[in-house]
């Protein structure tokens, strides 16, 4: 609009065609992103065969299949704009667009394995040259590959917030209030089916990489895990690392272990079904850790942020002492826990310190803080769990979207 045209608008109109123009940039920066990608990386690395077309195509996904998808956004709001460069009704368009995002649901769920092998290539040499030259040059505005490959995902959690922001600054008595309401109920849906089929697909990536010492201790429930509710690096009462998975059915402890240059997690022990686990939420310095391992521990050493779990199951008789680095993330195991353990074991109950009784908790949900952003899973930290990824919830969208939305957003 001109500034001769904004005379002529109410604040609030010229508010909600500011919103509806944030929209329009926002696609036209992704469009810009997803070519960059594939012109300054994806295709360079082909022609120099620093990586193999089936490497590039697990990595980079189909990327260029979404540019239409979204150039589609952009002719429909234009052919909307009316002579005075506004756009009088949005919500209808939106509404008959939106359902195309669903072609995301396999981009999403390949982000971890994607993730996982772009973190080994990396360690070849040429590979690690070229990223690095990329990274340095005026076109990337300093941000490594993956930021540009994450772009997609980042972008998708901004349309509920970016459509409330329209309605917000919507008359109440203008035809858009109901067809915008509709069409951020829409993108919830889908986002809600895109971050289940992200967790199945996390969860069955990590199930395929334990590796049993034998039949019997595969345990016949972890086919029926479907969710990863946390995972991470703990340390044992003798200071051992080891790596523990919480699926919905299991818990299991792992080592890490390299096999022909590819990682896996070696299962410890006999993993302990849900259903059959206690928790004991010990005090600090109620116990000592015997043993080090590589300077962890001092023999003798009174612990803190220290936990118990054991199994009810005579025949496991299992019973873990695991070291946490913080009291934070040892809250937040705790919270994983007792949630697996009363949507597993029935009825609520409270963990109390110093009783080894199942811990159970009445919420459905982990209200343990959802970590964003994705290490190297090849070099878990030690840090804390790392939870399901739950970043296309709406009540993660408005924490961590809130004010404004600009360009540089849309990278990581």
């Amino acid at each position: 609009m001109s500034s001769r045209d904004t005379n002529t608008f109410s604040t609030k109109e010229i508010k909600r065609q500011e919103a509806i123009y944030e929209l329009y940039r926002g696609e036209q920066d992704l469009i810009e992103d997803l070519q960059l990608a594939r012109k300054a990386y994806h295709d360079p690395m082909l022609k120099l065969s620093i990586m193999t077309e089936e490497e590039l195509a697990h990595i980079f996904g189909d990327l260029d299949a979404y540019i239409p998808l979204h150039e589609e956004l952009l002719i429909k709001l234009t052919e909307g704009t009316g002579p005075d460069g506004t756009v009088a009704q949005i919500g209808q368009i939106v509404i008959d667009w939106l359902p195309g995002l669903n072609a995301y649901k396999n981009y999403c769920s390949n982000q971890l394995a994607a993730k996982a092998l772009l973190d080994q290539k990396k360690q070849d040499r040429r590979v690690q040259d070229f990223l690095q030259r990329c990274l340095e040059s005026p076109f990337s505005r300093k941000l490594d590959l993956w930021s540009f490959l994450d772009i997609p995902r980042s972008r998708l959690v901004k349309y509920p917030l970016l459509l409330r922001e329209i309605l917000r600054h919507t008359p109440p008595d203008h035809p858009d209030v109901t067809s915008l309401e509709t069409a951020i109920t829409i993108i919830q849906e889908i986002l809600s089916d895109i971050n289940v089929r992200k967790g199945e697909s996390e969860c069955q990536y990590y199930i395929d990489k334990l590796e049993f010492l034998d039949d019997k201790q595969r345990d016949p429930l972890i086919d029926n895990c479907k969710t990863l509710l946390c995972h991470g690096e703990l340390r044992n009462k003798s200071g051992s690392r080891l790596h523990v998975f919480l699926f919905s059915e299991l818990l299991v402890l792992t080592r890490p272990v390299t096999r022909n240059e590819r990682s896996c997690f070696q299962v410890y022990r006999q993993p302990i079904p849900v259903r059959d686990l206690t928790l004991e939420d010990l005090q600090d310095g109620e116990i000592r850790m015997g043993g080090s391992f590589r300077g962890a521990f001092t023999n003798g050493e009174k612990a803190k942020n220290v936990f118990r779990v054991s199994s009810l199951d005579p025949s496991h008789g299992q019973s873990h002492t695991l070291h946490v680095s913080d009291v934070y993330h040892k809250q937040q195991w705790l919270n994983c826990l007792r949630t697996a353990m009363s949507q597993q074991q029935g009825a609520p109950a409270r963990v109390q310190r110093g009783q080894n009784i199942p811990a159970k908790s009445h919420s459905s949900v982990s209200s343990a803080t959802v970590c964003e952003e994705e290490e190297n899973e090849n070099c878990p930290p030690v840090s804390g769990p790392k939870l399901r990824p739950q970043t296309l919830s709406k009540t993660r969208l408005d924490q961590k979207l809130q004010g404004s939305v600009k360009r540089k957003e849309t990278g990581v």
